[in-house]
């Protein structure tokens, strides 16, 4: 699953990244080492333009919400608990079909987290001595620094409750796209710990190589079966992971420390 991120890039440099055509300097979000959902958070898409002279599809940067709301929703909710999206499921799920079809974006981040509980601390909770076992959290990132570009969908809904003109009048929101994590070896492994990202957690976010970017984002392309095809797992070893401190676990915390790689697990041994 991805139920944390950090998010630190400058959007200049997403612009680049991506070949952004259009995004609002307003909308600017401060670096987030700590995205959790319901957030604001970038997304690069494309669409048309509102009232441009043509239907051209634009690249664009924008912020959006995460947990993704479906049109036909009739409340916002449930939007916590849709901030995933299952890669094997994503073209028949009544939440997410319409928005695979002709609304995918990508979610750049630095990497996500994921916690992993110690094995001291499982067999405490075997005991019955812990209710609530201490997990190790871990980042995981591209092995080359690049960014990391998560498959995602957006969807707008309306809140009837308010008039046309009010500035909350219509949500954009969204949600990951997760898959199988890798059992091969992670590009870049920790000295102690886990070997392969499945080792981690059995899901992750569906991780887009750069040759994947521009057919995902193009809405012109509908058919679900092509559409499928790239919902495939990316080459294995692009990844690396390395444990950090507990303190990202609280969601109050924020700042670049967070992504300090640890000597070592603080959570005692957990393979």
């Amino acid at each position: 699953m991805c139920g944390r991120y950090a998010a630190s890039r400058r959007p200049e440099d997403l612009v680049g990244v991506f070949e952004v055509e259009k995004w609002e300097p307003e909308e600017t979000l401060a670096p987030d080492w700590n995205v959790a959902p319901t957030k604001k958070v970038y997304a690069v898409l494309e669409r048309p333009l509102k009232d441009a002279d043509s239907p051209r599809p634009v690249r664009q940067l924008r912020t959006l919400k995460w947990g993704l709301v479906p049109s036909w929703s009739k409340s916002p909710e449930g939007a916590a608990r849709m901030i995933n999206a299952r890669a094997e499921t994503v073209a028949e799920k009544p939440s997410f079909k319409r928005a695979f079809a002709t609304r995918r974006c990508i979610l750049p981040a630095d990497g996500y987290y994921e916690w992993v509980t110690g094995s001291g601390e499982r067999d405490l909770e075997v005991e019955g001595k812990k209710k609530r076992p201490r997990k190790q959290p871990y980042f995981v990132t591209p092995a080359d620094g690049s960014v990391f570009a998560m498959a995602g969908l957006y969807e707008f809904w309306r809140d009837r409750t308010l008039p046309d003109d009010h500035p909350s009048a219509w949500w954009v929101t969204c949600s990951v796209i997760t898959t199988e994590a890798e059992t091969g070896p992670l590009g870049v492994a920790p000295a102690e710990g886990p070997g392969s990202l499945a080792d981690i957690h059995p899901r992750m976010p569906l991780m887009l190589t750069p040759d994947r970017w521009d057919a995902w984002l193009d809405p012109r392309r509908t058919d679900v079966k092509e559409l499928q095809g790239l919902l495939a797992a990316p080459p294995g070893g692009l990844m690396r992971a390395y444990p950090v401190a507990t303190a990202v676990s609280n969601v109050r915390n924020n700042g670049p420390e967070l992504l300090t790689e640890l000597e070592g697990p603080e959570v005692g041994t957990l393979f």
